[in-house]
């Protein structure tokens, strides 16, 4: 069963109506999914570029207010401690309190990790909150198996395992910040400016959580995604009729076209492509009614030269039985003259058949083109003689070439022929034989009527008349041209025709020379 396919028109639609979907999915992640990953990795570089700046601020003389610009551009609290843990700047910092002072304790904790880790030391509270929360677990449960002691052995026990005392701060740390925001950035880093004097920069950021935001956006763009829907269904559906318009009307004339309808006409212009595909199957439109019309032409033109021989045949064969005394040799000449010029139709149809389809092959070998010539024209000597046509034939010198010489021999006499057919009053025909470097080109030139311009292209098809009238040849079946012109392409020889209205024609083609023989 044959699958019915969708039109042009509903595949436009559903192509961009899917990727309207698509790009509504798309905001869909990145303003309300991923909203957040997207604010938090934003102001996680902004910090960086801070530190950044604020590194190359230090040796400035007004490092204050550089540091004020930088704390206001990148929305983040900062301080800076120089020497003796005097506070050279601070602005809302961690450790500082809102009276400017350092809280020392709390600061050598982290200058202490600070030194642990090359000079720096960074936490981001909220990433680690959770794992810290299972570690507060384990730390309290080891606390337990230990005995409470009076104060005085626990500060001694702290003294002697410091490491213990650091991490109960620490702990406190986590939480005192984790209390009060969702995600705090501590940046602690530890310098030395271009004097040698040792600079502490500590950085923070609160990192405001985006979730009422996420839900305002999500609310809101449920709404934007059905409105955005709507309109993309009525553009879809707008454009894919704009679109499919011009096809569905190439396709109704197309059809026509299929019918034999040649009258038919393409008018799509909407588009380039379109236009370009309308004057295309306009121009094709015009070659099929010029083929149909040569057809006809062809079939009206053998039925012609096949009905006049035999007609002479059973006519004369007809006579020649009834009548006593008519069976004489010159009747007898005339069945046998029509029965060759019968055989001669047939066997040049069977040529151009072959030579179309590609079947025939070229025997190539190198010999005198110009005696071949001069041999075809000796076929023509008694016509010459009985009805006073003249062929001149014109060269300098012998010229060598490497081809199929009874083939071309096929293509000289054929276009010999059609001269003699189509010259003047005069009945001349000219044949000459120019060398052009290592090319020669021969020459068929006759004093007939010529043929327009817009005709020339057309006169290599069988059976073309530039008359209109069907005119029998002289000599010859009138498939000559064709013949001419797919023996040469089997040479790959240039070939072609220069003709002007009144003042004859020029037919020509071209070989590749192999050797030139002065005999002079």
């Amino acid at each position: 069963m044959k699958r019915e396919k969708i039109s042009i028109k509903w595949k436009v639609f559903l192509y961009f109506l899917a990727f309207t979907i698509l790009l509504l999915l798309i905001l869909w992640l990145l303003q309300t999914v991923y909203l957040d990953v997207f604010y938090k990795n934003i102001k996680r570089k902004e910090l960086q570029h801070a530190m950044d700046a604020l590194i190359k601020s230090v040796d400035m003389e007004n490092l204050e207010e550089a540091a004020e610009t930088i704390a206001e551009n990148y929305d983040i609290n900062l301080a800076i401690i120089g020497e003796n843990r005097k506070v050279l700047f601070s602005k809302e910092a961690v450790f500082i309190d809102h009276q400017g002072n350092l809280n020392y304790g709390l600061f050598y904790e982290w200058y202490q990790l600070a030194k642990e880790h090359n000079g720096e030391y960074r936490i981001d509270y909220q990433s680690r909150l959770e794992e810290e929360e299972k570690e507060e677990w384990k730390y309290q449960e080891k606390i337990k198996k230990q005995p409470v002691l009076p104060e005085e052995e626990e500060w001694e026990r702290r003294l002697e395992n410091p490491e213990l005392f650091r991490e109960e701060e620490f702990r406190k740390q986590i939480g005192m910040f984790a209390k009060h925001v969702q995600e705090t950035v501590i940046w602690f880093k530890i310098i030395t400016n271009s004097e040698g004097e040792e600079r502490v920069l500590i950085l923070s950021a609160m990192i405001t959580p985006v979730d009422a935001t996420v839900h305002t956006l999500q609310i809101q763009f449920a709404y934007i995604s059905g409105i955005l829907v709507l309109l993309s269904l009525a553009m879809a559906w707008i454009l894919s009729r704009n679109i499919s318009r011009s096809i569905i009307r190439v396709n109704h004339a197309a059809k026509e076209l299929a019918k034999a309808n040649y009258d038919v006409a393409f008018e799509a212009k909407d588009y380039r492509e379109i236009a370009e595909l309308s004057d295309t199957l306009n121009y094709a439109t015009e070659e099929l009614a010029k083929t149909e019309k040569f057809q006809r032409e062809l079939l009206a033109n053998i039925s012609h030269d096949l009905r006049t021989p035999l007609t002479m045949i059973i006519a004369y064969a007809e006579i020649m039985r009834d009548l006593p005394g008519e069976n004489t040799p010159e009747n007898v000449q005339v069945v046998i003259d029509e029965s060759k010029r019968l055989t001669a139709l047939v066997n040049d149809m069977l040529d151009v058949s072959k030579l179309q389809a590609g079947v025939l092959t070229l025997d190539r070998k190198e010999y005198d083109l110009t005696e071949s010539i001069r041999s075809v024209l000796d076929r023509f000597a008694k016509l010459t003689e009985q009805d006073g046509y003249t062929i001149q034939f014109e060269y300098q010198e012998h010229v060598l070439v490497e081809a199929d010489e009874y083939k071309i021999n096929q293509v000289v006499y054929n276009l010999i022929n059609n001269a003699i057919n189509y010259t003047g009053e005069n009945r001349t025909v000219w044949v000459r034989q120019i060398q052009l470097g290592g090319i020669v080109r021969i020459e068929v030139i006759d004093s007939g009527i010529g043929i327009e311009k817009a005709e020339l292209p057309y006169v290599w098809e069988r059976y073309y008349k530039v008359d209109k009238t069907h005119k029998r040849a002289v000599m010859g079946t009138g498939l000559g041209l064709s013949i001419v012109k797919n023996i040469l392409k089997l040479h790959d020889a240039n070939y072609g025709v220069n003709s002007e209205v009144g003042q004859g024609s020029v037919f020509w083609f071209e070989l590749r020379v192999q050797k030139v023989v002065d005999l002079h």
